[in-house]
């Protein structure tokens, strides 16, 4: 017998057709979206990415089994809706969830999708597949599953190792889109086929990524854009100067910061603007294989010398947050309240206090004034990256630690990171959905691809996989926050702070919804529309 969580009715292509008809008319069809973009991609291929430059665009092109509802600002559990899955149950003992597939979708290139595209999407991203991703982001993810299995054409069955409630929130991110079968895991880097409203069209690196209407869209009536030029600038200033001279329909969405918001809304007041959370921290990374940083104690004084503050009111002019591991709240679902926040270590707001501690700790391992400690400071190549690592380093001179930045183009600064090929760093945590278990098992266990700093705990992992398996909410928030604290106590990556950005549109841009918890799950665009 099975538990049958959420169900979409049969209707008809006709009614289906009427109602789109119907709803669709005061939409207006045509145009290019044009938006100013803020980085270059490696690739194409999402499941081979980690970053927002790859996923924004190539959301469009792709489907999931089930997605969060993009008319609804917070990406909640109760607001995952069917995608190219009709409707979904789980077992009895939790442990297989099984889809229901939708009937006369097709490919991109005219092929049908099946149940055999789920399964080739799971089997590389599990590593089954006689084909192997050149790097795969997100494996861990499903240290969980045990294999997907196809019955028949149209059903799809994920069979897990234990009962894990969160698995259909990762199945919902925007980093879960179904890859083709028929289509070569190398080629889908340069010539992505998907099911989405958006063919892909062009990629012109440090230029501009293109798409354009898919003409036989499983869904009528959608999109009601032509295309979408994604054009990239990778300098603030440029980017907005072109949206006030009315180049750009939309600036640089979720990527705008506070100072420059505030210069848009004063030369371009029709612009409709929003500042929200992104569920992106920027923090801090040290690696515990280049000495001297192989002490925990020299690892600890560097995040207690931290103001995390200063980075707030410096960056975001005071609009940014102060959380741990997961999202702080109210946009945040996990997140730990403010007054167990305050309880962490590094976290008390008396700077110079913490400072003194750090600072016996750096003496104590033999520097001082007259012997202080050269680093290099690696941090991704654009403004969001750049800006924090010089707070950091200007910060770490207050316990005689003297930072160079080293800036690392895109294409690079992730492979960098994945090998450890670095000593300090600034980095930002793309979280692609407000879960625990996309959190944790993406970035903390033992061994995930995405753990730049080769943090390892057995006990810590013991309980992720306890806070994974537990289906009460509020025990497993006790769990989270459990293991929260260890991370902060162990030092495995110092949360900085959570920055909010800015997104601005010309007002004749309509349909568009901005998100307040995770920036991986509003870009499909398959609403969007221009009123012209």
């Amino acid at each position: 017998m099975k538990r049958t969580l959420r169900g979409l009715l049969v209707v008809s292509p006709l009614l289906l057709a009427l109602f789109a008809a119907t709803t669709a008319s005061a939409e207006k069809s045509g145009g290019i979206l044009k938006i100013s973009f803020f980085d270059s991609p490696a690739s194409m291929s999402l499941h081979e990415e980690a970053t927002g430059a790859a996923l924004r665009p190539m959301m469009g092109v792709f489907n999931n089994l089930v997605m969060y509802d993009q008319h609804v600002a917070q990406n909640r559990p109760d607001t995952i809706v069917p995608d190219l899955a009709t409707e979904w149950a789980w077992s009895e003992d939790g442990k297989e969830l099984t889809f229901k597939l939708r009937q006369g979708v097709k490919w991109h290139d005219g092929k049908p999708f099946t149940s055999a595209d789920v399964k080739c999407t799971w089997d590389l991203l599990l590593g089954t597949a006689a084909e192997k991703l050149r790097v795969n982001p997100r494996k861990s993810w499903y240290r969980n599953l045990e294999r997907v299995a196809a019955k028949g054409d149209l059903e799809v069955a994920f069979q897990l190792k234990r009962p894990q409630p969160a698995l259909l929130a990762l199945l919902a991110s925007g980093w879960s889109p179904i890859y083709p079968c028929h289509v070569a895991a190398r080629d889908m880097r340069t010539n992505p086929v998907g099911t989405g409203p958006f063919k892909f069209s062009e990629f012109k690196p440090n230029e501009v990524i293109r798409t354009v209407r898919n003409p036989n869209y499983w869904k009528p009536g959608r999109p009601y854009l032509d295309g979408i030029d994604w054009e990239i600038m990778k300098d603030n200033t440029t980017r907005n100067l072109a949206f006030i001279a009315g180049k750009s329909d939309i600036a640089s969405p979720y990527g705008m910061t506070v100072p420059l918001l505030s210069d848009v809304k004063a030369q371009a007041p029709q612009a409709v603007c929003e500042l929200t959370s992104t569920n992106v921290s920027r923090n801090l990374i040290l690696n515990p294989e280049k000495p001297p940083f192989d002490n925990p104690e020299m690892r600890r004084a560097v995040a207690l010398t931290l103001d995390r503050k200063a980075f707030i009111d410096i960056i975001t002019q005071g609009k940014g947050d102060i959380g741990a591991t997961l999202l702080p709240p109210p946009e945040g679902l996990w997140g730990m309240p403010p007054e167990m926040l305050a309880t962490l270590p590094g976290y008390d707001p008396d700077i110079g206090k913490n400072r003194a501690q750090a600072r016996k700790i750096i003496e104590k391992l033999g520097y001082g004034p007259d012997k202080r400690l050269a680093v290099t400071v690696s941090s991704r190549n654009i403004p969001a990256y750049r800006d924090p690592a010089v707070i950091l380093i200007d910060q770490l001179k207050e316990i005689y630690i003297d930072g160079v930045l080293e800036p690392v183009e895109t294409a690079n600064w992730f492979p960098k990171v994945m090998r450890k090929d670095y000593t300090v760093g600034i980095n930002g945590t793309e979280s692609g959905v407000d879960d625990p278990d996309q959190q944790f098992y993406e970035n903390f266990v033992c061994g995930a691809e995405r753990n730049y700093t080769g943090y390892c705990n057995p006990e810590v992992d013991k309980l992720i996989d306890r806070q994974s398996a537990e289906s009460d909410v509020n025990k497993r928030k006790q769990l989270v926050w459990q293991i929260e604290r260890r991370l902060a106590e162990e030092g495995a990556r110092p949360i900085i702070f959570y920055p909010r950005g800015g997104t601005c549109q010309q007002p004749y841009v309509k349909g568009l919804t901005t998100m307040v918890n995770s920036i991986y799950n509003g870009y499909r665009m398959e609403d969007v529309w221009l009123d012209r």
